[in-house]
Order: C-alpha cells, then sequence, then structure tokens
C-alpha cells in the first residue's frame, strides 16, 4: 500500500508539472512546450560528471549523454486534430539522437495530419550514470507512454490511440516497447499500461543476433559480451506475439548500416502471429533519410497517412 501511494503521489507530482509547462508554454506563444518525463528523482540514475551535449550537423541537431529525458510537444491545429498521437524515438545507435530529422521535422508532418507528436529524448545507455544501461531507454519510453495517456484529456487526446514512430535505434526502442509491455522494467511500474496501439518503424534496428545485428547499437546498449539470454531478450523479431500492435515498416533496400532483413525478419513474424502489418522496401535510400527519401519521388509519410487512415486513427 504504501508503494502504491508513493507511486500516485509522483503521478500526480509529474502530471501537475506537465500540465504547469504546458500553461505556461503556450501562454508565452512557445510553439513546442518541453515537458519533463519524471517528477524528482529519475528512475536507474547515479549521480555522475556526465553532461549532455549538442553538436549541429548538415542534418540537424545530434544530442548525446542525456540525463533529463524529455518530451517536446507539438499539438496540431484544432480543426485537424484527430485524437490520436504519437510518440517519436529518434535514431543515432543508442550513442546519439538525430532530434531534428528524425524528431522535429516529422513531429510537424504528423501535425498536418491532425495527429499530435511527442519527441521523446531518451536517456542513451551510460554506465556512468545510470546503474543499469541496458534498460534505461525502454524505461524512458514506457514512462512516456505512461504519461502521454495521463495527459491525453488535457490535450484532447484518445488514451487508446497513441501510437509509438521510430528511428534506426529508435526503432529497436519502439519495436522493444511493443513487444515487452506485458512486463514493464523498473522497481515499482505501476499499474498504467505501456501498450501501444501502433507501431511506425523506419529503417529499423530489430535484431541483435550476429548476422542481423547493427553492432554499435548492440554494444552501446548491451556491452560488447552480450549473453544468448541478452540477445534473445532484446531481439525484437524473437518477442513477438499475437498482442504486439499493428505495425508500419519502411526500409531501403541498399541499406549498408541496417540491414534490410532486420524489417523483414519482424514483419514475418509479424505474420506467422496475425498481427497486422504493411512493410514498404525502397530499392535505394541507404539509411537514415528521415522523412525524405531522394532516390525516389515517392514519400513514405503519404503511405502512412493511408494505413493511418485505413485503419481509423485519423477519424476525428
Amino acid at each position: 500500500m504504501k508503494n502504491t501511494s508513493l507511486l500516485l503521489a509522483v503521478s500526480l507530482l509529474t502530471l501537475t508539472a506537465s500540465t504547469n509547462l504546458w500553461a505556461q508554454a503556450t501562454a508565452a506563444g512557445t510553439a513546442a512546450p518541453v515537458l519533463p518525463l519524471y517528477s524528482g528523482s529519475i528512475p536507474d540514475s547515479k549521480p555522475s560528471q556526465v553532461q549532455e551535449t549538442s553538436v549541429t550537423e548538415s542534418v540537424g541537431v545530434r544530442i548525446s549523454n542525456v540525463i533529463q529525458p524529455t518530451l517536446t510537444v507539438f499539438m496540431p491545429d484544432r480543426t485537424k486534430a484527430t485524437g490520436t498521437s504519437v510518440i517519436i524515438c529518434p535514431g543515432g545507435g543508442y550513442g546519439r539522437l538525430a532530434i531534428d530529422h528524425e524528431g522535429y521535422d516529422v513531429a510537424k508532418r504528423l501535425n498536418d495530419l491532425g495527429v499530435a507528436a511527442f519527441v521523446l529524448k531518451y536517456r542513451l545507455p551510460n554506465a556512468q550514470s545510470q546503474p543499469d544501461k541496458t534498460i534505461a531507454p525502454l524505461l524512458d519510453v514506457q514512462q512516456a507512454l505512461r504519461l502521454v495517456r495521463q495527459l491525453a484529456p488535457k490535450y484532447n487526446l484518445n488514451p487508446e490511440r497513441i501510437g509509438l514512430m521510430g528511428f534506426s535505434a529508435g526503432g529497436h526502442l519502439a519495436a522493444m516497447a511493443g513487444t515487452h509491455f506485458a512486463r514493464p522494467v523498473g522497481d515499482n511500474p505501476g499499474p498504467g499500461s505501456v501498450r501501444p496501439a501502433f507501431l511506425v518503424l523506419l529503417y529499423p534496428v530489430i535484431s541483435f543476433t550476429d548476422s542481423l545485428m547493427h553492432k554499435n547499437s548492440r554494444d552501446n546498449l548491451l556491452g560488447t559480451t552480450p549473453s544468448p539470454e541478452q540477445v534473445r531478450h532484446y531481439s525484437a523479431e524473437l518477442n513477438v506475439s499475437a498482442q504486439t500492435p499493428p505495425t508500419f515498416i519502411v526500409h531501403a533496400e541498399d541499406d549498408k548500416t541496417v540491414p534490410v532483413q532486420n524489417s523483414l525478419v519482424f514483419y514475418q513474424a509479424l505474420h506467422r502471429h496475425g498481427v497486422p502489418a504493411e512493410l514498404h522496401i525502397y530499392p535505394h535510400g541507404g539509411h537514415g533519410f528521415g522523412m525524405n527519401n531522394k532516390t525516389t519521388k515517392g514519400q513514405w509519410m503519404d503511405l502512412l497517412q493511408n494505413w493511418m487512415d485505413a485503419n481509423g486513427w485519423l477519424t476525428k
């Protein structure tokens, strides 16, 4: 009872703090308010000298050494709003976050569809600042699902229409959230559901098996000598069930960073378990193209719009 009361108090504090920040940002005319993911202490964290850093590259800002995870909120025009929302997990090999072209830019495009978007600045694995670096990213994405669900009435969102979108290693994080929701991580995960309504995966890291892995992602999350049990647990294609959410996947066949077989094995696993899925494979495009695969005039965001519409997630 004591732990339950404490968890409720922390949840209410988080909700209050997030709502206050939203109100302050809205009053100031800020387009994208930033909400803290946690109120008070952050689970699976410890004091360290690690400091968040950001650098600007040709395709935008890259963030590393995240200590304070956040959600940046992008709300659609009220006349377009559908009540559906998507939490976006940028990629970066679990070493940094491509926060612009795999985050903020995508959020604005989702707003055009009437979809609310929350860009997740999640913690990257770091043994200096985390007692267990293997669970910190998943803790954050599961907390993001809880928080958006708690805030749904305030934002006029449907709590049953919260999806996850992930790019590259962010796709691995989203796929993990879509296959491990039955047993949330953390000491006191609470009763709230952390199952996303749907998944959208862009050139995702899926498998940590030796033949398919993206080495940097696996090394950063699990270290250079993971156990067979860890490899299986963190290979999303091996953890699909009939309850895994419907999934939309995009990949390029010539991806030299994350082999296209990652998406293929995940699609096959979804198919075996009767989970509705749609897979689009470009012949060219490489890795990390964000919203714009320059090798084709076709836009995967248009295909995503059709898929979401067909599934009722764009219905007001």
